[in-house]
């Protein structure tokens, strides 16, 4: 049976407030995973608000990786809402394509 990656070298943890650290190694293993997965929480106008934070929590306890929808057009802004999400809950980001956001927190 083969092992995972993400078994030989365990996500650095972060501090409260921290976005999760993933080696290369990691990440790309990840985003592997992440392949056949969908969309589990889509993001609107409205932007990044209590109740998508709450829902993006759920998920990543379930799921501890997840796609997430946004619906902003600017890549900056993407950026930005990834950048908070990670920060917010400590979470790794694995990638981003288009609007299409992947993030990581061990369960």
């Amino acid at each position: 049976m083969k092992s995972s990656t993400l078994d030989t070298a365990k996500p650095v943890l972060p501090e409260s407030g921290q976005a999760l650290f993933l080696t290369p190694v990691q990440r790309s293993a990840l985003r592997a995973r992440a392949h056949a997965l969908n969309p589990v929480v889509m993001l609107g106008h409205a932007g990044l608000t209590d109740a998508v934070l709450l829902e993006i929590e759920g998920a990543l306890k379930a799921h501890e990786l997840i796609k997430l929808k946004v619906s902003e057009g600017d890549k900056a802004v993407r950026a930005e809402i990834q950048d908070a999400i990670c920060q917010r809950l400590s979470a790794a980001p694995v990638q981003q394509i288009g609007k299409v956001l992947v993030l990581y927190r061990p369960r």
